[in-house]
């Protein structure tokens, strides 16, 4: 996305001089994708207030795995060197299947924890002009006599609260559902999933484990496990189940799925045995498909992972949390009216629906491991599925080609 100049800004935004606490657009959360929407806005010429609940740089659960998705958009909002020169570079993800089959599928890929990979991103946007407050926390937005969202009520660092007001007011949450619900924007407060990752140091494994692992069991269905070399010796190790019904249900016991993980899979128990846990283990919950949440109301958008950006199937949520903040951005400076507005960007997250619906139908691969078994049993006969792997990560392929009933019976084939 090129970022319109500032004089070419149409909408008209209001920013009362001497009053700093109001803002053209009040971006709330500065994960990936607020980050994200609050640079490419900035760089337009709004006056931008991006805010979180934390200082920065501050922790944040995830597999830490940054796949080509998330390699464009970096280089879109023009930090990808930047995060390359202190991230893992990896060259494949090597896919391990219940009965120990491994087929290493190529792909640009990196690893860099979430703690540097977001402050990158966010300073980015100071550079671009966005003003930063924390840590503060969103109470609800201000509404006018006409019920449209005009800023929001912030409690401070002290527990005094401001009210902020904003032409545009930004979601950019994540996948906690009481923002989300204080603005009337949850339409399901359940996750879709939930995840449990830790940092293990193993300097004696560093040269043992290069690249991405991914790994299917039925002592972890429902879900994977995961290996991410990290670099110097350091690990990020987890478990994620992503098989919720629509109708909810019991989720298992994040520590029993993880546990069962180091129990099943030889090098993460070589991992955990020979090496030193840095923190704790930490569980998140994960909103995927674009699904749970009201994405847009006069004079407020939701983005990121509040609005679902997360895969299904992979749990890969930041290439895709990146481009929803861009789209945000995009809305709110070439539109007009808030019809306007939330009427592109409704559209824009509705061009990506089909792709989000094709990894919700390969989520079944979780749910039934013997498809893994059977996918890397082909790959490792015919290099024509390693390809078609590999553009499902560079999505140029879609993954539920993979596992429909069609897709099954046309691996027998040869691929050209």
């Amino acid at each position: 996305m090129r970022a319109l100049p500032a004089n070419a800004m149409t909408i008209q935004l209001h920013h009362k001089i001497g009053e700093p606490e109001d803002c053209d657009v009040l971006v709330v959360g500065a994960g990936p994708a607020g980050s994200a929407c609050a640079q490419m806005l900035a760089r337009a010429g709004a006056d931008v207030l991006l805010v979180d609940r934390h200082d920065f740089p501050r922790e944040k659960v995830c597999g830490d795995g940054l796949i080509p998705d998330a390699h464009h958009a970096l280089a879109r909002l023009g930090v990808l060197d930047a995060v390359l020169a202190r991230a893992r570079a990896a060259s494949h993800v090597v896919c391990v299947a219940p009965h120990g089959r491994r087929l290493e599928v190529p792909a640009s890929l990196a690893v860099l924890p979430r703690r540097e990979l977001d402050e990158i991103v966010r300073q980015a946007a100071m550079a671009a002009g966005a003003r930063w407050l924390a840590p503060v926390r969103f109470e609800a937005p201000l509404v006018d006599a006409n019920g449209r969202a005009a800023g929001a009520r912030l409690r401070l660092a002290d527990g005094s609260e401001r009210p902020l007001r904003a032409r545009w007011t930004v979601l950019a949450t994540g996948a906690a559902a009481g923002p989300l619900a204080a603005a009337d924007m949850c339409s399901r407060r359940a996750p879709s999933g939930i995840a449990l990752r830790g940092y293990v140091r193993n300097e004696a494994m560093e040269g043992r484990i290069r690249q991405l692992e991914v790994v299917w069991h039925r002592a972890l269905r429902g879900g994977y496990g995961w290996i991410f070399p990290c670099g110097d010796g350091l690990f990020n190790i987890g478990t994620g189940w992503l098989d919720r019904p629509a109708g909810g249900g019991p989720a298992p016991h994040l520590r029993e799925l993880f546990a069962a993980f180091v129990r099943v899979h030889a090098p993460a128990r070589e991992l955990m045995q020979g090496g030193s846990l840095n923190g704790e283990l930490k569980g998140a919950p994960l909103r995927c498909s674009l699904e749970g949440a009201r994405v847009s109301r006069p004079g407020l958008l939701v983005t990121g992972e509040a609005a679902g950006s997360t895969y299904s199937f992979t749990g890969e949520g930041i290439g895709k949390a990146l481009e929803t903040g861009m789209l945000a951005a995009r809305a709110i400076q070439r539109a007009g009216d808030d019809a306007a507005v939330t009427a592109r960007y409704d559209a824009a997250l509705a061009a990506l629906k089909p792709r989000f619906a094709a990894y919700a139908q390969a989520n079944r691969i979780n749910s039934h491991p013997w498809i893994a078994d059977f996918v890397l049993w082909r790959g490792q006969r015919d290099p024509g599925i390693v390809r078609r792997l590999a553009a499902v990560l560079d999505e140029s392929y879609s993954p539920d080609r993979l596992v429909t009933a069609r897709g099954l019976l046309r691996m027998m084939l040869p691929v050209r």
